[in-house]
Formats: C-alpha cells, sequence, structure tokens
C-alpha cells in the first residue's frame, strides 16, 4: 500500500499549498468566480497549459498511437493545440464585443435569446460533467493499476485534495495551483519520457522493434481519418470548456490574452507526441497490455519503482490542475446565471452559495469515480453535440443578421446529420440501424456531417434572413457585475 501514502502526499502538498494561498488572499465573488484580468502573461499561458492537460494525456495519446499509428497521434497534438490557439481570437473577439461579460453563456443569451442559451448550457454542462468524471476515473484506475489502491481511496484523496482549495479560494486558488502544477508537470514529464525511452532501448531500437512487430503504427499513409475526427472532435469540444473562457477574461490585456493562447498551444504538442510515443515504448518493449493504458503498463513492467513513483506524481498533478478548473468553471455558469437572476442577492450570501455548488460537484465525482464506468463513449457523444453547436453559435459573434432561432435549427440539423452515422457502443453498426435506417456506423462521417452541415445550414438561414441586423453596442452594455 506504499502507492497511496505516494497519492496521499502530492495530493496534501498541492492542497496545503493551495489553502494556504486562499486564506492569505482577499477572496470575494468576483475573484471567486472571474478574477478578472488579473494575470500576467506567463501565469496565463501556464494556468491555460494546466487546466488543458488532464489525467487524460497519460492514456488516450499512446492509445491513439497504437490503434491508429503515428499520423492519428500527430491528429491529436494538432487538435489539441488548436483547441487552444482558436481562443487568442475568439476570445479576443468576444472580450471586446462583451467587456463585462464573464462567461460564453452570457453572450449566447443576450445575442441569440433563451432558446440557443439553454442549447449551449447543456452542451457546456454535458462535455465538463464528462470531462469531470473521466478526470477522476482515470486515476484512479492509474493508481490502482500501478500500486493497487483501491479506485475509492485515491477518488477520495484527489476529491478531497482539490475541495480543499478551490473551495475556499474558488479561481484565484485554482491559478495559483495551476502554477504550481506546471512547475511540477513539466519536469516530471521530461523525466519519464527521457528515463523510458532509455529503458525502452533507445530511439533507433524502439522504431527498429516496432517496424517489425507493428509496421502499421508506423505507416505515414494511415491514420488520417482518425486525424481529422480527433481535430474535428477536440477544437469543437473545447470551445465550450468553460475554464478556457475564464482565462480570457483573468487576463491583464488583450495582448496578455492572445499571446498566452497561442503560446499555450505550442506547449501542448510536444507534450501529446511525448506521452504518445509511450505507445511505441509498450509495443517495441512486447507490453500486453489494453492500449488505453499503455503508458502505465509499460512504466509498472519495464522500469524501476523511483520512476513509477515520478509518474505517479505527474498523474496527480495533471489531474487536480484539470479537476479544480472544471470544477470552478462549472459552479461560475450556475452562479453568474443564478446572480443574473437575482442581483439583489448579498455576494457574501452568494460566495457561501458558489462554495456549497463546488462541493456538491466535488462530490458527485468522487461517487461517478468509484464506479469505475467507462466514459470513452459518453466523450464521443459530447464531442459530437459540441461539434454540431459550434458553428451557429460563434456565428453570431461575427455576423448581424443570424438570428437565434436559425442558430438552434442549424444546431440540430447538425445533430441529426452526425448521429445518422453515429456508431453504436461496439463501434460497428449506426444507432440508426436500431432505428431500421441501414446506414454504417462511422466516427469519420458522423463528425464531417455534424461539422459542414451547420455551416450550410447557417449561411442558408442568413441568406434569406430579412430580419434587422443585431446591434452589438448592446452588448457592450451586458455581463453580471459581481
Amino acid at each position: 500500500m506504499n502507492g497511496i501514502w505516494i497519492v496521499l502526499g502530492t495530493a496534501l502538498v498541492f492542497a496545503l499549498l493551495g489553502v494556504w494561498y486562499s486564506w492569505k488572499s482577499k477572496i470575494n465573488l468576483e475573484s471567486f468566480l472571474v478574477a478578472r484580468k488579473s494575470t500576467r502573461f506567463w501565469a496565463n499561458t501556464l494556468t491555460i497549459v494546466a487546466s488543458a492537460m488532464g489525467g487524460w494525456i497519460l492514456f488516450s495519446p499512446a492509445e491513439s498511437t497504437i490503434l491508429d499509428g503515428i499520423v492519428a497521434l500527430l491528429g491529436y497534438a494538432l487538435g489539441s493545440a488548436a483547441a487552444i490557439w482558436v481562443f487568442a481570437w475568439l476570445g479576443m473577439r468576444l472580450r471586446r464585443a462583451m467587456p463585462k461579460g464573464s462567461t460564453l453563456n452570457e453572450f449566447v443569451l443576450h445575442r441569440y435569446g433563451k432558446g440557443m442559451y439553454l442549447f449551449v448550457l447543456a452542451v457546456t454542462v454535458l462535455y465538463m460533467g464528462v470531462f469531470l468524471a473521466a478526470e477522476m476515473t482515470g486515476i484512479s484506475l492509474a493508481a490502482q493499476l500501478a500500486f493497487g489502491v483501491p479506485l475509492g481511496a485515491t477518488a477520495l484523496i484527489i476529491g478531497l485534495g482539490t475541495l480543499a482549495y478551490v473551495v475556499i479560494g474558488g479561481l484565484k486558488a485554482s491559478i495559483f495551483t495551476d502554477l504550481v502544477q506546471s512547475w511540477v508537470i513539466l519536469p516530471c514529464l521530461a523525466i519519464v519520457f527521457v528515463a523510458s525511452l532509455v529503458f525502452a532501448g533507445g530511439a533507433a531500437a524502439v522504431l527498429d522493434k516496432t517496424e517489425l512487430l507493428a509496421p502499421n503504427i508506423l505507416d505515414w499513409s494511415s491514420g488520417w481519418g482518425t486525424a481529422l475526427v480527433l481535430v474535428i472532435a477536440i477544437v469543437g469540444a473545447n470551445l465550450f470548456h468553460h475554464g478556457y473562457w475564464q482565462r480570457v477574461f483573468t487576463a491583464k490585456s488583450e495582448k496578455v490574452m492572445k499571446r498566452s493562447y497561442l503560446v499555450a498551444g505550442w506547449i501542448v504538442v510536444p507534450m501529446i507526441l511525448l506521452v504518445g510515443a509511450f505507445g511505441l515504448f509498450s509495443i517495441a518493449s512486447g507490453v500486453d497490455t489494453s492500449p488505453s493504458i499503455a503508458l502505465f503498463s509499460f512504466i509498472v513492467s519495464r522500469t524501476p519503482f523511483w520512476l513509477v513513483v515520478t509518474t505517479m506524481i505527474l498523474a496527480v498533478a495533471l489531474v487536480m490542475s484539470s479537476v479544480d478548473t472544471l470544477l470552478n468553471g462549472l459552479v461560475s455558469l450556475f452562479t453568474i446565471d443564478l446572480f443574473r437572476i437575482k442581483p439583489n442577492v448579498d455576494r457574501k450570501k452568494m460566495l457561501r452559495m458558489a462554495q456549497l455548488f463546488t462541493l456538491v460537484i466535488g462530490g458527485l465525482s468522487i461517487l461517478v469515480a468509484q464506479q469505475a464506468l467507462s466514459v470513452l463513449y459518453l466523450f464521443l457523444i459530447a464531442d459530437l453535440v459540441c461539434v454540431a453547436v459550434a458553428f451557429p453559435a460563434f456565428y453570431g459573434l461575427y455576423e448581424k443578421r443570424f438570428s437565434g432561432g436559425a442558430a438552434v435549427l442549424a444546431s440540430i440539423f447538425g445533430l441529426a446529420a452526425g448521429a445518422a452515422f453515429f456508431p453504436t457502443p461496439d463501434f460497428g453498426a449506426s444507432v440508426t440501424s436500431l432505428l431500421g435506417i441501414p446506414l454504417p456506423g462511422s466516427l469519420l462521417w458522423s463528425f464531417v456531417l455534424a461539422t459542414i452541415v451547420p455551416i450550410g445550414v447557417s449561411l442558408i438561414l442568413r441568406a434569406l434572413s430579412k430580419r434587422e441586423p443585431f446591434d452589438f453596442k448592446k452588448l457592450r452594455k451586458e455581463g453580471v457585475e459581481l
């Protein structure tokens, strides 16, 4: 049971630092939820990286490498970076259009009305909820594989450790601990990769053995379809990650915001490539395991104990850095909306309510993690929904004659088109085949159609629109003052 002390010790260090920072800071409702214009360039850059790179990077990139090859891995890296880069432009546009805003959902409400607002709110909660469940489940399974730690114990330690500071300090504490965790994550990742490469026999040996045992992985002619799906899915889904939108407004200036998202994207690319290489290490070393846990299986079976410990510290840092962002992001959505509905509620009372929301959502995530549910299929569903809604949601940020009704209609058409080819849980036939419509299941066609159909429908409805152009000046007056 030595492993439980490693998990506990790492989580305790981050929790104590976060609690210390929260207690010494003056936390009010605004700093708990928004922390507007409070971070400089490197602080904003590192909090974006830490928030984006959760525990999932220790599972999914290596799995993509094994199942679909290095082209798919490159797609994963590009998609992950592009999902951050896009905020440099969309974030700038939203920040200028609605300077008093705090969330994407506020913009959607005031630009489109309640129909599209409820649509986007549901999409955001679905995606971030699945993401939170995946993070907590992943770290629990990793600790169980590496050290035999019970699922419930890891979920409880990570959950309580994160809640200890995010309940007190909110977004300010999340940003501070992100900075600390970044200085743990980046060196640990470098150490784990370099040491693993040595224990795998070196780059030349890894490539030679992979070419011999699984030549398809190094085949540049395959995996392009998967790469395209990954780029579409990752970019589309992260547009509804409220943690990213919070950091659009936390940046000290527009220049800081734009530069931080651009640099963060470039930092993410090598991170994804390094962890994806563990798919090659696993194949070359003859580790017979499930592709989703290739990194941990290789580390546990082929490297000394000190590297297993380093990897576990890395995993805990990654998970806590993303879980605190997800918790605070979800809480801010509900709290800001509630404050918009009841603006005369005492701010201290609202802060206590936000802290209570954090406890409730965190508690639910701990319970879900103990069930060891597979979240891959749920993730794909959430990604598809996000992709279908993405263009209609953001088209109105640029186009004056695009209405809320048109946005909802375009989103529905996109969802229907994507669902027509979306595969069943066994990834065989499409879900429409269950209704007697014999269409093949294809993630590629599903995500491509969910992308292009809403664009086409939006452009057609815009061309047919005879409504008065929306006055963007109205948005400058909107936003909840905390």
